[in-house]
């Protein structure tokens, strides 16, 4: 095994992670959901961009489930620009809107927030910077802090995995906040989901330990093709462009997500055979049509990985390789654990590769506007809704 990179070490951590922000999580939740705006809600709005767009994706079914009120996730710019001005007009505090920013200092997320709040929605911000821009333009914060990592760690400039587990966990919390309080859920269900998020840490940490080998295993024998694909469907498709992500931020190779059923319309066709592809599945509502792209996928030459639970035996015989998840968890929670795989994919392509994260923020990546920039955090606010 080579030396743990900077991006295993934090990958580590995440166990340890999930145990300490259960209980304030929980309590946040509390604090930002009271009696009348969940029982208000009729609609709720999952808005964020980058690992703050994919956590949204991999909670709407938590939501649907377990709060049991209609929920969509979309990013910010298609959100604050196309669709806030259309919401539906049911009365006060039925359109809620949670907007997600760790940092909360990105421009289109303030937007989205901003604007929602001019059409009568309640917007939240679900942030870890409670005195950030996202927070003071916000209604309630759900305060979703993080503690901080050991001092050996600190100052290391690594890919998102802590943050998006974070994300992740105060979006599983609000959910299960709303369903007890609107009486989708007991007490004692609500009780016994928190408790199945806090038991997730020991599935992570075997899971951790099963799939770390097989990754410093596969990702040699692929370094001919610098492109990766992954494929996911519900909860899953969160994770499919959440392991792109940490792909192009760890070693900088190209790498996108792509919709199960997409995939089977689109880069089924692609000209390259042999181009890396991981398909990602908790075997729940999608498990018969990832069995089928699976097969398809063999039978024109992909090089596959599949992240699946352990034993699973209808789409693993149509792989190369099964990235195993060591553990039983319910399809709305999976993305917490089912992410770890291509966060280890990601970590040793880049430590094999040896590049530096985020391509050392060089080639443009820094500069002033009309040089390269992408001005996340300073972009220009639209200041009124459009219709």
């Amino acid at each position: 095994m080579s030396e743990r990179s900077p991006m295993h070490q934090q990958i580590d951590t995440l166990p340890a992670l999930v145990r300490a922000i259960a209980k304030p999580f929980d309590e946040s939740a509390r604090a930002a959901f009271d009696f009348e705006l969940c029982t208000s809600i009729k609609r709720v709005y999952l808005v964020g961009c980058g690992d703050s767009y994919h956590a949204p994706v991999g909670a709407e079914l938590a939501f649907h489930q377990l709060a049991g009120v209609p929920a969509q996730a979309i990013s910010s710019l298609p959100f604050s620009r196309y669709v806030v001005g259309y919401l539906p007009e049911t009365g006060p505090k039925t359109n809620l809107v949670i907007t997600v920013s760790v940092s909360g200092v990105v421009s289109r997320t303030i937007e989205a927030l901003q604007l929602a709040r001019q059409v009568g929605a309640v917007g939240v911000a679900l942030t870890g910077t409670p005195d950030s821009p996202l927070a003071q333009a916000a209604e309630t914060v759900f305060q979703t802090n993080v503690p901080p990592l050991p001092d050996e760690l600190k100052g290391m400039v690594v890919p998102g995995v802590r943050s998006y587990l974070a994300s992740q966990m105060g979006l599983y919390s609000a959910a299960i906040r709303i369903g007890e309080v609107r009486g989708h859920l007991t007490t004692a269900q609500a009780d016994a989901l928190r408790a199945e998020l806090v038991a997730l840490a020991d599935v992570m940490e075997a899971t951790i330990r099963a799939c770390e080998p097989l990754a410093h295993e596969i990702v040699p024998a692929w370094t001919d093709i610098p492109e990766w694909v992954y494929v996911g469907a519900g909860p899953l498709y969160g994770v499919a462009m959440f392991s792109a992500a940490k792909m192009l931020e760890a070693s900088g190779d190209p790498a996108m997500a792509q919709d199960t059923e997409e995939w089977t319309h689109l880069q089924y066709f692609s000209a390259r055979p042999d181009t890396p592809t991981v398909l990602i599945s908790a075997a729940g509502f999608d498990a018969d049509r990832m069995a089928e792209a699976a097969r398809a996928a063999q039978s024109i030459g992909r090089r596959t990985v599949a992240v699946l639970p352990a034993g699973e035996a209808t789409i693993s015989p149509f792989v190369d390789h099964v990235l195993a998840v060591k553990g039983a968890i319910r399809e709305c929670f999976a993305p917490l654990v089912y992410s770890i795989p291509g966060e280890l994919l990601a970590a040793e392509r880049a430590a094999a590769a040896g590049a530096i994260y985020f391509q050392d923020f060089g080639g443009g990546r820094t500069v002033d506007w009309a040089d390269g920039a992408s001005r996340i955090r300073d972009s220009h606010i639209v200041g009124e809704v459009r219709r």
